[in-house]
């Protein structure tokens, strides 16, 4: 690869994590102005819990059908198709919903255009770079999605403060308007044409010499330590929602059963910041687990995010600056396993089947995705509402989860990576 071709490589990973971020930036508007809406529609915890699961339940449906599209159509196709379903989306949130029903039916769509635009573009990227800038491709491409979910809940708060609860939702839509023409003009077409249908039967004859079907998971279920990595990604990404879908809902509520006022870090401010110190424990995480072993970093995360939740559901009601404070301690430890997860999972895989493998690592992440906030509204709702007791349970049983993805990494014992300090 020449200079040229070397500066439009980088060109073009700029223009794919621009667009990522305003992609993404809309992503965390619901729950940042989730106790404003559920107040305004008179919503249960249940079926607030449900919307914000909408779109993680959405993406696990559509993933696999437009990622496993990208091996015979052009990235950019399904790109912009999830660009285009997320413009709409975010637009019919602002336009049209008054209520749960509508509010499900929006989500759900952002959440497929989701699936339709965070693999792909990687996937963008990967036809595209070389492997030498790939590996930077691919670190900034995580960097640009966790910042502008950070900023998210900022910016809803911002806007809605100047324009009310519905003009997020009209930006969200403009900014991924906006993404659409920027992959539009300034990524090209592919070159390549889907095979005929001859040289697809050859292709498939050969896969199923070579292993097995293609979409047969079993060999991928066999291999203990990425199911491992997997099992305990799939409880890390239930935490993970469930703290980014309930964290601004959990400070409001504190805010007022402690009687405070006015402070330096209002609820949706510090899930930004909670936020991006996530992201950047995040890029660094799979760095200081090479140094200090996989499992052991593994380990230690699960261990303090456990603490974490008990604390903030023991110690937290009490105070709105030690829950802000213990939410800013227990963000970025959730997020320092993440890459270690994928690239556990990643590494450990057999070669030839590495991406079922992560298509099974990604489908249990997001399963827990979907299931983490639904979890957490259906325990406020039982115990009655939002209190002190209901919140230390809902915090307990992601506790008790964090324990149970120690005690599956302590029994399937799973392999570190070459280059691992054991």
């Amino acid at each position: 690869m020449g200079h040229g071709d070397q500066f439009s490589a980088r060109r073009l990973v700029v223009w794919v994590c621009t667009a990522q971020v305003l992609v993404q930036i809309g992503a965390f508007f619901w729950p940042a102005l989730l106790p404003q809406l559920s107040a305004t529609w008179k919503l249960s915890n249940s079926e607030a819990g449900w919307i914000t699961a909408a779109f993680y339940g959405a993406y696990i449906l559509g993933v696999p059908i437009l990622v496993t599209l990208t091996d015979r159509i052009d990235p950019k196709i399904i790109y912009l198709t999830g660009v285009g379903l997320t413009v709409i989306g975010h637009g019919l949130f602002g336009l049209a919903v008054d209520g749960f029903w509508s509010a499900v039916l929006a989500r759900a769509l952002a959440g497929i255009g989701w699936a339709g635009t965070y693999m792909t573009g990687l996937k963008l990227l990967a036809d595209r770079v070389d492997a030498r800038l790939m590996s930077r491709a691919t670190a900034g491409h995580a960097a640009s999605i966790g910042i502008s979910g950070a900023l998210s809940f900022a910016c809803a708060d911002f806007i809605a403060g100047l324009a009310g609860w519905r003009a997020p939702f009209y930006v969200a839509a403009v900014s991924a308007a906006i993404a659409w023409l920027i992959i539009y003009a300034s990524v090209p077409w592919s070159a390549r044409a889907a095979p005929s249908a001859r040289e697809g039967a050859k292709e498939r004859a050969k896969e199923g010499t070579k292993g097995g079907a293609l979409f047969d998971f079993r060999p991928v279920l066999r291999n203990r330590s990425a199911m491992a990595y997997a099992i305990v990604y799939c409880i890390h990404t239930l935490e993970m929602s469930a703290l980014r879908g309930w964290g601004v809902a959990y400070l409001v509520f504190v805010a007022s059963a402690s009687g405070a006022s006015a402070h330096l870090l209002s609820p949706s401010a510090t899930l930004t910041v909670l936020g991006l110190t996530g992201t950047l424990t995040s890029l660094i995480g799979n760095e200081a687990a090479i140094w200090f072993g996989r499992r052991r970093l593994i380990f230690g995360a699960l261990t303090a995010s456990a603490l974490c939740a008990a604390l903030l559901g023991l110690a937290g009601p009490s105070s709105y600056l030690i829950a802000a404070v213990l939410l800013l301690v227990y963000g970025p430890t959730v997020w320092l396993d993440s890459s270690s997860l994928t690239a556990g999972t990643a590494g450990t895989a057999d070669p030839a089947r590495r991406g079922a493998t992560l298509a099974v690592h990604s489908m249990l992440g997001y399963i827990g995705g979907f299931v983490g906030p639904l979890a957490v509204g259906w325990i406020l709702d039982v115990g009655g509402g939002m209190s002190a007791t209901t919140w230390a349970a809902a915090f307990g049983l992601i506790a008790a989860l964090s324990l149970v993805a120690l005690a599956v990494l302590q029994f399937m014992q799973p392999r570190g990576l070459a280059g691992d300090r054991v």
